[in-house]
């Protein structure tokens, strides 16, 4: 059964409403960290929404931070790795747990420590790396071992990764975008790692920003930004939104009900 949320907007500002382009749709999934389970009965339901709707040129958008944090991260790069729906193609956006492991992958491995006390561990034990046995062994052994656990297709998809994506009116991004910055002239940094500037700020951005990285309780849109981080790692609840038209309609899957459906 389909979990739709009803919309709660921000009226403080009554402004244009956003839009998607015409003849086109687009579904955007909040950071997955690891949650496995809440993926795949949030794919579920978007891919019975598509069924169910009128065919239109369809995308489904991750916003970053598929891996970290969760239990289960090797399992679900396998299972975007190869996802192609027959009705949708897919596009991903780099987050920061994404980000810092490709950088100490790729040549920067004094990033790896940090990037398992923030969350990495969990996805090098997914991978059957004993992360905090090889801590303690220095930068270099956790960058040999994490090479020799991750396969390299893993690393290069993750690489792959998108800074931002625009369409419509609306802006998509991992974190987030520096206030009072042209659009275009935003920093893949600022986009992946900012906070406070972006999440306290009301004015308008020139496009609806979607986003994820800071999780918030529920998800509430306001006049400039729409927020899709729910916590799934530790709230058990995923996060997602239709854009049609100038329609945002949420997706959510939550723990007890992913588990049913996977019984």
């Amino acid at each position: 059964m389909l979990r739709f949320l009803s919309k709660t907007v921000d009226k403080s500002v009554d402004t244009h409403r956003p839009s998607a382009p015409a003849g086109k749709r687009a579904y955007a999934i909040g950071d997955v960290h690891g949650r496995l389970d809440l993926l795949n009965d949030l794919l579920a339901q978007i891919e019975d929404d598509i069924a169910g709707r009128r065919p239109k040129q369809t995308h489904i958008i991750f916003l970053g931070d598929l891996i970290d944090r969760g239990p289960h991260s090797r399992h679900v790069v396998e299972r975007l790795i190869d996802y192609a729906p027959s009705n949708a193609s897919c596009h991903f956006l780099m987050g920061n747990h994404e980000e810092v492991l490709v950088r100490g992958l790729r040549g920067e491995p004094h990033l790896l420590d940090g990037w398992i006390q923030h969350g990495g561990d969990t996805t090098a034990e997914s991978y059957g790396v004993d992360a905090a046995y090889l801590r303690s062994q220095g930068d270099d052994a956790l960058e040999h071992a994490l090479l020799s656990a991750i396969p390299e297709s893993h690393i290069r998809f993750m690489a792959g990764f998108l800074d931002s994506i625009q369409f419509g009116d609306y802006l998509l991004v991992h974190a987030g975008i520096r206030p009072g910055t042209p659009l275009d002239d935003q920093s893949p940094s600022d986009m992946r790692w900012i906070r406070k500037e972006f999440l306290e700020s009301t004015r308008q951005h020139g496009s609806m920003i979607v986003h994820g990285h800071s999780v918030e309780e529920k998800i509430m849109p306001r006049s400039n930004r729409i927020g899709l981080d729910t916590g799934a790692y530790r709230t058990g609840i995923l996060s997602a939104v239709r854009l049609e038209g100038d329609q945002a309609d949420f997706i959510q899957s939550r723990e007890h009900c992913a588990a049913r459906t996977q019984s």
